[in-house]
């Protein structure tokens, strides 16, 4: 029975041979909750009485905000600490660094194993040849409790690197040249093994990056076939393991071509990270300040491809560059080989190990107007703070620091672009009945609400649910804050009411695993979410949290805000009151009938 890579991770996993579509209990051997999540997690726990299936599987890491720098950070880290030390689960505290790295460094997980965590990058795992799924709270309070999680098992696509990686282009290069092919969508819901000379050739290090922004392709996972620098450095740790591969006769969904051989430096144009250009198109353009870290360009050979650009040089006057070491083990070898003395003689901001800006708990974050180059994965609006943010590799955000303009590592200026005057600012009724009929147990099975067609694609979770709000635990806080983020539509909470439904555009809730996302609609009694596609992460979130959504295209039909609709969650049909017309939406699954019907994966909450 030949099988994909994915295939044989989840069926060793559910304990039977699986294919694409089947929706299946996964066994998963790492289970981990961050600062920001652990709390919902904890308070899942506590407020169910659950029990924490397996203490030395189960982790907390505090990697958002290490230095709990904002009070509710603060608070929910100790939150954590207390129920670690109350039921013995595992604790990386806020000097150890970003999870997903280490869950590689530590081997909490090897090749053929399994992780979920409140992390949306934690499918960084398919680096090392493992699952690895961001997940919401009541997600990974469910594995903690049961060590068990239902996933959908995905279609898989082979995607072949041709030809060798040439000299001046960077896995960060190549993960940019993924999503310049794929955009916000094109792997949506997919899980894509990577092949060809060059990933051969890829480092730990490399495939990292590369993994890493899968979640910005839409993607549930990019795979690596482990090879001999991967397995050396779980054998070094002593992890007993048994590698997984493909089958030679494996079944994907399609093969897609790319050739790197002519590969040049490339940098994602702020907004969006799938508006990727070469760096030499936007060559000269000024900046303010760089970054780089985050678990896209945190590893040490990162930090290295970056010294070797800053040594005997100084950052541009009047530009900040900031770096921030994956994790500790990063930061020492980074000081042992003399890399630190580097960045600080260049003028650099060294942080603690961490996320640093890209969960805007430490350095990296900025300000309105302010022009940035980060090596971070994701670059949409409000995201890195409140300024414009482009995506390039370590070795370009360097240059760029030292140039004060955006070059590539091979093009920095004998002198300085400086500022000749400061930096320009950036440009900147009645409710119907909200149920026509119940459920067993009281839940409506369909709906009749006032329609919001808010007409967009690729809406991410940050436009829904902005990360500055993230500390709030509390739903019924969580309404007001409801595309608070999102062009146009900022007034949405203050307008929208109970039994309203959103009609909206593809690959909807992309981003980050955030289960405020989900939960802020529940807050304004939002009766359903109807969209073309979801994103991966927000699908099981809302099917998880019995936020009723499903999948379908109502704006080709003309569907206009301000109609009335009645929605049958088990048929599928969708009628439209001003017209009579009967349209059709992809029904809830039995899995998702269950668990609407208990009101959440947990039970009423």
């Amino acid at each position: 029975m030949s099988r994909t890579l994915i295939e044989k991770i989840l069926s060793r996993h559910a304990g039977r041979a699986v294919r694409p579509g089947e929706i299946v209990d996964v066994g998963i051997d790492a289970r981990v909750a961050r600062d920001f999540g652990g709390a919902n997690v904890v308070k899942n726990i506590r407020d169910r009485d659950l029990p924490v299936e397996d203490v030395s599987k189960t982790f907390f890491t505090f990697d958002c905000n290490p230095g709990g720098s904002d009070q509710k950070y603060a608070a929910n880290q100790h939150v954590c600490r207390m129920f670690a030390r109350e039921r013995g689960v595992g604790l990386f505290d806020v000097t150890a660094g970003i999870g997903t790295h280490l869950a590689i460094e530590e081997g909490l997980v090897a090749p053929g194993g399994t992780l979920v965590s409140t992390d949306s990058h934690a499918n960084i795992l398919g680096a090392v040849g493992a699952f690895g799924q961001g997940m919401g709270d009541q997600d990974i309070a469910a594995a903690w409790a049961f060590g068990r999680v239902w996933f959908k098992v995905p279609e898989s696509v082979k995607i072949v690197l041709k030809g060798k990686l040439p000299a001046g282009a960077t896995p960060k290069d190549i993960a940019l040249r993924l999503l310049r092919e794929f955009g916000a969508a094109g792997l949506l819901g997919m899980s894509a093994e990577l092949y060809g000379e060059a990933v051969d050739d890829l480092d730990l290090a490399g495939r990292i990056t590369v993994a890493s922004m899968a979640t910005e392709m839409g993607a549930i996972i990019l795979l690596f076939p482990p090879n001999r620098a991967v397995l050396d450095h779980f054998d070094k740790l002593g992890k007993t393991y048994e590698a997984l591969y493909a089958d030679s006769d494996a079944v994907y969904g399609r093969t897609v071509e790319i050739d790197v051989s002519s590969l040049v430096p490339l940098i994602s144009r702020p907004g969006h990270p799938e508006d990727v250009v070469e760096v030499r198109e936007v060559a000269g353009a000024k900046i303010d300040s760089a970054f780089i870290g985050s678990c896209t360009n945190g590893r040490f050979e990162d930090l290295a491809e970056a010294a070797a650009i800053l040594k005997g040089r100084r950052v541009a006057p009047g530009v900040v560059l900031k770096i921030v070491p994956a994790t500790r083990q990063v930061w020492k070898r980074a000081l042992d080989q003399g890399l630190v003395d580097i960045f600080l003689e260049s003028g650099a901001l060294l942080g603690n190990p961490g996320c640093a800006g890209c969960a805007e708990g430490q350095i990296g974050q900025n300000g309105p107007g302010e022009v940035t180059v980060s090596t971070g994965n994701r670059n949409f609006a409000g995201k890195q703070g409140k300024g414009s943010v482009w995506l390039a590799s370590p070795a370009t955000a360097a240059a760029s620091a030292v140039a004060g303009i955006i070059v590539t590592a091979d093009t920095i200026p004998a002198a300085p672009v400086t500022f000749a005057k400061p930096a320009a600012k950036a440009q900147a009724g009645a409710k119907p009945d909200a149920a026509t009929a119940k459920a067993a147990g009281g839940k409506p099975t369909a709906v009749r609400g006032r329609v919001w067609v808010v007409d967009k694609d690729n809406i991410d979770t940050d436009m829904i649910f902005h990360n500055r709000h993230l500390a709030i635990t509390d739903i019924a806080q969580m309404g007001r804050h409801t595309f608070g983020n999102l062009p146009g539509w900022e007034d949405f909470a203050a307008k929208a009411g109970p039994g309203d439904i959103v009609v909206t555009g593809s690959n909807f809730g992309a981003g980050s695993s955030r289960q405020q996302a989900v939960d802020c609609f529940k807050s304004l009694g939002v009766a359903a979410v109807i969209a073309r596609s979801f994103g991966a992460i927000y699908e099981r979130n809302a099917v998880n949290a019995a936020l009723p959504i499903l999948a379908g295209d109502l704006i080709a039909a003309g569907l206009r805000s301000g109609e009335e609709i009645t929605v049958d969650f088990t048929t599928g049909e969708v009628t439209r009151h001003t017209t009579g017309e009967v349209l059709r939406v992809a029904p809830f699954s039995e899995t998702q009938t269950a668990i609407y019907k208990r009101g959440g994966l947990l039970g009423e909450g």
